[in-house]
């Protein structure tokens, strides 16, 4: 029997740039780039004011590509700052369309996302989707516990990727993602490691501004009591404490970049404090990961090395010889989010998996609509 053949289209929103792609089932048949002048997206209030624009530049590039638009099944946007859900692809909706537009939990390119699919398909009336988008949260409630009664452990993390490769994991060891117990750690310019108990992501630690291993850009966990020292100090205003914290902290802090090729090329010239540095970063890497296979008590199938930092040999070798007495490691470097989106669409189209519903405010408790 004739697999049945599926095109998606797939659209990943950053803030100066907008990548789609086209898939025939999981097979890419278009993976591209567009860049945006910085002067073009100033003249737009808010960043749902852009979609407009982005939609059609995205249309003239597919048109310019010669992609038939009549041969779309669906269009997946990468997911943005939304309430809290359970992982999953979402049909796009009108209750997601308005928590995007108005920017429920932030502002942030990724918003524009399901703006776009939405916008493309309902004008094909093919479905639009958003799959696994950073505002996952299946945390259980031991873990959100923080320890001070005034905040809350959040979830916020690289939902889509880590759930992707712990799904193509789990394929090639032969199983199902919800009969596996995972430690996934996604590095990139945040890091975030989350364990993953049957197709949940049951801890993990907030990637976006507050916790876990000092990356690329992100300070991560720093001593709370310093901390509270340098905000009260008198020398430094709350935006620029998170400037150093989130896009100043990590190696860009201690070592002025947040190019890991760059780091490593003066770890070969003999810089010392580079290594010192570089190696700090994959030591935390690792603590998180053992203190997630204490999450899972012991009980880890494998554990995933992904993202850009994963490319680099050194530095996955030095979190390796930390934990591989936990768990196999496995390493698949990049992102891969087109395919990811896709396949999200695609597990949804098959009958693989139901496609979920967000309620947006509905499903929020009175106390917390806004």
């Amino acid at each position: 029997m004739q697999e049945q053949k599926f095109r998606i289209l797939t659209i990943n929103p950053g803030s100066t740039s907008t990548k789609i792609g086209v898939f025939e089932n999981e097979r890419p048949l278009l993976e591209k780039t567009i860049r945006h002048e910085a002067d073009v997206l100033r003249r737009y209030q808010t960043i749902a004011d852009q979609y407009e624009f982005r939609k059609q530049t995205i249309l003239q590039a597919l048109d310019e590509e010669g992609i038939n638009l009549s041969k779309l099944s669906a269009v997946c946007g990468r997911g943005g700052l939304l309430r809290p859900i359970e992982g999953g692809t979402y049909r796009v909706n009108e209750a997601m369309l308005d928590d995007l537009r108005r920017g429920y939990s932030g502002q942030h390119a990724s918003n524009l996302g399901g703006i776009l699919a939405h916008e493309i398909a309902s004008a094909l009336n093919i479905p639009a989707f958003i799959v696994d988008p950073v505002v996952v949260d299946e945390l259980e409630p031991l873990a959100r516990i923080s320890g001070f009664p005034l905040i809350e452990r959040r979830s916020i993390f690289h939902a889509l990727n880590q759930k992707a490769v712990a799904r193509r994991v789990a394929r090639q060891l032969g199983k199902r993602y919800d009969e596996l117990n995972l430690i996934v750690a996604h590095m990139g310019g945040g890091i975030t490691v989350g364990a993953h108990k049957q197709g949940r992501v049951v801890d993990v630690n907030n990637g976006l501004d507050g916790e876990g291993p000092f990356s690329p850009e992100r300070a991560g966990t720093v001593p709370a009591g310093d901390l509270v020292a340098l905000c009260f100090s008198g020398e430094y205003y709350r935006e620029e404490v998170m400037r150093m914290l989130v896009g100043q902290g990590g190696l860009v802090g201690y070592l002025g970049t947040n190019d890991a090729v760059k780091v490593e090329a003066m770890i070969e010239a003999g810089d010392e404090r580079a290594k010192l540095v570089y190696e700090a970063m994959a030591y935390q890497v690792a603590k998180e990961i053992g203190a997630a296979s204490a999450v899972l008590a012991g009980k880890v199938d494998a554990i995933i090395l992904t993202g850009g930092l994963a490319y680099g040999k050194s530095f996955v070798e030095q979190i390796t010889r930390r934990v591989q007495w936990i768990a196999d490691v496995i390493v698949h470097p990049g992102e891969n989010e087109l395919q990811a989106l896709a396949e999200g669409a695609l597990r949804v189209l098959r009958g693989e998996e139901k496609e979920k519903t967000y309620l947006g405010e509905a499903a929020a408790p009175a106390s917390a609509r806004r």
